[in-house]
């Protein structure tokens, strides 16, 4: 008799999918996972937030069926991406995989360059073996993947393209409905020149079905990609619009992390995140106070977040 799958997923549609591979999807806390099994290695990409590394790792435990988890491949190191990193490493001796951009800050644990410290959230040390550089051919559950360069919403991510299944692994470079916030715009470093490349360059491939780090997996890459770019000129036309919609996402991040939390409490945090500082800065020119209180009364009124008394809770 098969074992239930851990509860905490949003889903997994794997049936979609050539016989070996899992795609697991999460929430907006945690990226999505893609497993790859059958023949080659038994590797998964992308392994979450810490807070759900337990959850991870049994959920890869129930796919493997008592086989190890040989390699492990991040897309990018977002905390989201690769916070369960640690937890799958103590658990099998897998290979790890990272961009080669970020041997570097990895190596030393610069918590700054990997933009930990930054947004105000966590990852525990790990460690990598190889990297991952564009133009390489991956050898996955007895398929052909070609490593692509993804800047935009990081300058070191990659997606993943299998031309045979008319597959993509599309990490944050492109969702069903947009894109991850372009981290680097948020400090008047360029990024949207980037971001447009690589919607380009998915747009120049064969693909049938996307698996995106967030969100469901998806058929219309016509229409996701339609709705990428416009929002991507409306970013460009609205580079204020962009600097709202990061500080109310890692705010919603935050919230999703911690579920509930005393309001003043929340407004006072927001300050002290040194990326939104930046961000306030640059583009909006609030105080701290504000800028905390604006972001939790978009919320709310998105219905992303509700008020309990002086608690704020996610929605």
């Amino acid at each position: 008799m098969t074992a239930a799958l851990p509860v905490g997923l949003a889903g997994d549609a794997s049936h979609m999918l050539p016989a070996g591979m899992h795609f697991i999807e999460r929430d907006w806390l945690s990226s999505n996972g893609v497993l790859l099994l059958g023949d080659g290695p038994a590797t998964l990409i992308d392994s979450g937030y810490h807070k759900h590394r337990h959850l991870v790792r049994d959920v890869v435990a129930h796919h493997l069926g008592g086989r190890p988890l040989e390699q492990l491949i991040c897309t990018h190191l977002h905390s989201d991406h690769c916070g369960g990193n640690a937890e799958l490493q103590r658990t099998w001796p897998c290979q790890t995989w990272i961009p080669q951009g970020c041997a570097q800050a990895v190596s030393a644990w610069d918590e700054d360059a990997l933009t930990f410290r930054d947004t105000g959230q966590q990852c525990e040390r790990f460690g990598f073996d190889a990297v991952l550089q564009a133009g390489q051919v991956l050898h996955l559950a007895g398929l052909q993947w070609q490593v692509i360069s993804a800047a935009g919403h990081d300058p070191d991510m990659m997606v993943l393209y299998c031309e045979s299944q008319r597959l993509l692994i599309s990490s944050d470079a492109l969702w069903e409905n947009g894109f991850g916030i372009l981290f680097p715009e948020l400090d008047g470093v360029p990024a949207i020149p980037a971001q447009r490349a690589i919607l380009q360059r998915i747009g120049s491939l064969a693909i049938d079905r996307v698996l995106p780090g967030h969100g469901p997996m998806f058929t219309d890459v016509q229409g996701a990609l339609q709705r990428a770019h416009s929002r991507l000129d409306h970013f460009e036309r609205d580079p204020v619009g962009h600097a709202r919609y990061a500080v109310k996402a890692l705010v919603k991040f935050r919230l999703l992390e911690r579920e509930r939390i005393h309001e003043q409490e929340a407004i006072n945090e927001v300050g002290q995140v040194p990326l939104l500082a930046r961000a306030n800065a640059r583009h909006l020119h609030l105080t701290a106070a504000d800028l905390g209180r604006w972001a939790i009364e978009a919320l709310v009124k998105a219905g992303a977040a509700r008020r309990e008394g002086d608690l704020l809770v996610n929605s």
